[in-house]
Formats: structure tokens, sequence, C-alpha cells
């Protein structure tokens, strides 16, 4: 038995959740993953996983050899590709998530930088505000805001996000600006985020000198960036952005800061990925140039 191929397997299951995909990822027959796997349980005497014809369950003795087995098959990829990089120019293709706002305003604009550096690499960006899975539906990497609640991805830090009270002069006009957190729950509309996940609305944050307020109360939300943008600039309300997403729309004028004084939570964003993944020289150094791109940049 080659015990690293049947670790890979092994793991590969695992990650996909399927014999069908752990054998799409390793480009082998369904029948050559679920022998490998029946030899690695024989192998160590004991069973790693139930299977049924429609599911897999994994065993806690699985649950354990996994962990370590992942650790593992990630160290022999990296050490593989650390040499074929010194070799090889990056090159192929790429999967990349991120919400419609950040690819809209951050991302796309700063691409042609990436192509230049690396013309040899294509991209296929999925733009949503769903959280996507990244190895069941074949994703690299994935650009997300807050902070990550998965442990079994990767994750590096770009930047972190400030967030700025915002309205429409129009709308200050008609109903006056706010001098308080407090104000905000009596005359004055708000304008924020409900989950799609639960339908949910967050309430609006506000820090200073160790106090904290949490304004709710609602009267229009979306589950995206852009959305609220555009209920600020039709004057519904006032609401909290993030400042790289609204900043055009304060130097123009066409939105004004209130509340400047108290402030809100960093939004910290990272890019995340499968640690089960190999680590190809196109995805190495797509993730570093986020890094670097958007840590000398996005944050300012």
């Amino acid at each position: 038995m080659n015990q690293l191929l049947a670790m890979r397997a092994f793991v590969r299951v695992v990650d996909s959740g399927s014999f069908r995909g752990a054998a799409n990822q390793l480009r082998v027959p369904r029948s050559t993953v679920s022998k490998l796997v029946t030899d690695l349980e024989k192998h160590l005497g004991t069973r790693l996983m139930h299977r049924t014809t429609r599911s897999i369950a994994v065993t806690p003795e699985g649950e354990d050899y996994y962990r370590h087995a992942a650790r593992l098959v990630a160290e022999v990829d990296e050490a593989d590709g650390a040499v074929r990089d010194r070799k090889l120019t990056p090159r192929g293709h790429l999967r990349v998530e991120c919400a419609t706002t950040f690819a809209q305003t951050m991302l796309i604009p700063q691409l042609p930088e990436f192509h230049r550096q690396y013309p040899h690499v294509s991209i296929a960006l999925g733009v949503s505000n769903r959280t996507a899975n990244i190895v069941g539906e074949g994703v690299d990497c994935a650009i997300r805001a807050g902070e990550i609640g998965d442990e079994s991805l990767v994750a590096r830090h770009l930047f972190d996000a400030g967030m700025i009270t915002c309205a429409s002069p129009a709308y200050l006009e008609r109903m006056g600006t706010p001098t308080s957190p407090e104000d905000l729950d009596g005359r004055h509309c708000k304008v924020g985020f409900f989950s799609h996940a639960d339908g949910r609305t967050k309430p609006m944050l506000f820090e200073k000198a160790g106090h904290r307020h949490a304004v709710g109360d609602l009267q229009f939300s979306t589950n995206e960036d852009n959305g609220q943008i555009a209920m600020l600039l039709a004057g519904l309300g006032v609401g909290q952005c993030l400042k790289p997403f609204v900043l055009p729309h304060l130097q123009s004028g066409q939105l004004v800061e209130v509340l400047a004084e108290w402030s809100h939570p960093p939004l910290p964003f990272h890019v995340v990925y499968s640690p089960g993944r190999h680590q190809s020289a196109r995805l190495k150094v797509f993730v570093q140039w986020l890094v670097e791109r958007f840590g000398r940049t996005a944050g300012r």
C-alpha cells in the first residue's frame, strides 16, 4: 500500500464529503479511492468512516487521524511545490470568490496590476454575497469580511476596514444632523443590514471613551453593501458603511459623515483557502499579491 496516497485519498474524501468528489480531485476512478481508504483502515486496524450508499460519516478515530493526515499531506504538497515553483512560471486557472461590493469597488480595479505581473494566470471570479463552500465547489480561495468561524481554513489577514456613519445632504437638510447615537433612536430613519441567513437586522454600533451604544429599529435594510449605499444616496436615512466602499461618495459630496467622534469596531478582511488544497504557484502568488496590495492600500 502506498500510505501517502491512501492518506491523500482519505483527506480528499473528508474534505469533499464523498468518494466521487475525492475521485474527481485526484483524477482517479471512484473504486480506486474506495480501495485506498479500505487499505488504510486495514493498515491502521480501525474504521475511519462509516459508509452508506448516500452518505459517509467520519468516526471519532477518523477525525483524529484526519487532523494529522491533512497537515502531513499539506506539508508534502508544499515541499513538492517549493521545488517545482523554482522552475515554473506561475500559470493556470484560479477560481476566486468574494462579495459583490468588494469585487466592484476594490478587487477588480486592481486586477490589471496582477495580470501585468502574472499574465499566464487566468481568474474566474465568483461574485456574490453568499458564503461559498470552498472545498465542495472547487474554489481556490475566497475573500471574506468579519471573523473567520471555520477553523479548517487557512486565513491570511489583508486589512481592517473602518466604518463611517453618513447620510445624504438632502436627508440632513430635511431631518437635521444627529448629534449623538441616542439622537438616532428618536426622529431619524436608520439604514442598515439584515442577514440573508436568518433575516435578522444588525444594529449600528458606536463606541466612545469606553461607552458603547447600539442603535436598532432600522426603517430600511438590505443584505448587500451596494444596496445600502444606494438607499443612503436616495436620502432614506443615516447608516454605517465600510469606508473603502463609500469613500468616493464622501469625496464627491453625495454623502456626508456624521457622528465622526464616535467609532465603530473595524471589520477585518481575510483571504481564506483549504489547507488540503495543493498550494500551486498560481495560488501562492495570488494570495501574496492580495496581502501586499491590500495590506498597503485598502486599510488607509
